[in-house]
């Protein structure tokens, strides 16, 4: 290992960036970042679970209601698709 002092000085230079960067960001978010309080985030979460389950009942009721796939003897046809091969 050489003792090139420049290139010790940009390696510490670089160290001392990165903690700074760490020692920013802890700050920020501790101090300036606003958090929700217990009871927004339970209500907020609920309405998260309630609005993913309402869309997937919608998909799966547009996917159940216009699934044709196009063979005849496929286990998922969905309402338009059963309704076709038992007429035609």
């Amino acid at each position: 290992m050489g003792s090139n002092p420049t290139a010790r000085a940009e390696k510490k230079q670089k160290v001392l960036k990165i903690k700074a960067y760490f020692r920013e960001t802890y700050d920020e978010m501790l101090n300036h970042v606003t958090w929700p309080t217990w009871k927004e985030l339970q209500n907020n979460t609920i309405l998260v679970v309630v609005s993913s389950i309402l869309i997937s009942v919608t998909i799966f009721t547009m996917d159940y209601l216009f699934g044709i796939t196009g063979e005849d003897d496929s286990f998922w046809r969905g309402l338009l698709g059963f309704i076709y091969y038992k007429l035609f």
